[in-house]
């Protein structure tokens, strides 16, 4: 039986090389499908450690299993994403990305490092806990179609099938030492709208004589909003929004083309799919109504994540044990997106928050800027707290 406190014993130990790992991932990062360099230094590790994988799933995924005692009595798996975003860091730090343009500015370097932590623990411990842990380090979370649906078709979620799925996300909306979970509908779906909008292009001083694409998608955009506005039911979050727009004319030039990019989220796939309709049929109706043609393409990202509501409460309950009541908390919904929920469609799961702020240290950045930044204390209680949820779920 392991307890708690050989548990925080040893993370503490190790915290220095956990640091080290977070840094090293930190000023190494690499786009989606790119992550060629990660998923080596991982597996580097992985032998270092004498841990068995499989790598070059769905790109550049790995995976393996740790084998407890009666390790067909029940499967445990652990999922950590391993790609950076197109981000220039704007932080002064020693461990600055090298690679320009590119930063972990959504804490898969802190992902990647816990779960190291975590599978270097339960694997000098398996003689001490039944069943067996899948690991996960997947590739491309940050890019439709995401990693996870292609590692899904890949069979990451056979031989073994798991019985239970966690994810553990760093969270600067709250201060190291705290996290926070969420049973049920916990953040939204995703999907990429893509317009383009066509016609005559010409001198602006001559309307009469072209097609006024910018005009058309100025109103295109704003009658799309009616969909939310009255046509979304009450009771589902949903957003639309669109924060890229192309139109390449000039002071006097209307041009004869504009692309319009947005995103559409809700926590319905009913809706969802209705959505999805009529804002094509909207799009193209008022485009035709100005004389203009209109091509929609919607892109069909992350379904919402659902947290399992028995595994949430098992691993909130194991939280409060290692970290004390106080420091557990209860999240609203978000309508962000995570490639995670693609796993928690099929396997019962719970995502949870991990804290990273430090106000006092101004460590208070949010997610995807580019002074994102987490007080690493947080990486020896994530991967302590991942080791013990572990182990809880071992026992249900």
């Amino acid at each position: 039986m392991i307890k708690r406190q050989q548990v925080k014993e040893q993370t503490s130990k190790w915290a220095g090389d956990l640091i080290s790992i977070r840094r090293y991932l930190h000023a190494h990062p690499e786009l989606s499908f790119k992550e060629e360099n990660t998923a080596q230094y991982i597996s580097s590790l992985l032998d270092e450690w004498g841990i068995s994988y499989t790598k070059g799933i769905a790109g550049h995924g790995i995976s393996g299993l740790i084998k407890g005692k009666n390790h067909h009595k029940k499967v445990v798996a652990l999922r950590a994403d391993i790609d950076a975003l197109p981000i220039y860091e704007k932080n002064n730090i020693s461990y600055k990305s090298k690679n320009k343009g590119i930063m972990h500015a959504c804490g898969h370097d802190v992902h990647t490092t816990c779960l190291l932590g975590t599978i270097k623990f339960l694997n000098l411990n398996k003689d001490n806990f039944e069943g067996s842990v899948k690991f996960i380090f997947q590739p491309a979370e940050e890019k439709l179609p995401g990693g996870a649906i292609q590692m899904i078709k890949a069979g990451i979620l056979k031989n073994p099938v798991p019985d239970v799925m966690i994810g553990q996300h760093v969270f600067p909306d709250l201060e190291v030492g705290k996290v926070g979970f969420r049973a049920g509908m916990y953040m939204a779906s995703a999907d990429e709208i893509n317009l383009y909008i066509r016609g005559k292009g010409g001198h602006a001083a001559m309307p009469e004589k072209i097609d006024d694409t910018v005009l058309g998608m100025a109103e295109i955009i704003s009658s799309l909003q009616k969909i939310v506005s009255r046509k979304a039911p009450p009771s589902v979050p949903t957003v639309l929004s669109f924060g890229k727009v192309v139109a390449n004319g000039a002071h006097n030039v209307i041009p004869s083309e504009v692309i319009v990019q947005g995103t559409f989220r809700t926590f319905d796939e009913i809706w969802r799919k209705k959505a999805h309709y009529l804002i094509s049929k909207m799009a193209k109706d008022v485009a035709d109504s100005q004389g203009l043609e209109c091509d929609v393409i919607i892109d069909k990202g992350y379904p919402f994540l659902k947290n399992d509501s028995l595994v949430t409460q098992v691993v909130r309950n194991a939280a409060e044990e290692y970290l004390g009541k106080d420091n557990v908390v209860e999240l609203p919904i978000r309508m962000t997106a995570e490639d995670f929920a693609s796993f928690a469609q099929l396997i019962p799961s719970a995502f949870y928050r991990l804290g990273t702020a430090n106000k006092d240290k101004g460590i208070v950045n949010g997610l995807h800027t580019p002074n994102f930044n987490v007080d690493e204390k947080s990486i020896e209680i994530g991967t302590g707290l991942m080791i013990w949820n572990t182990l809880k779920l071992l026992l249900i």
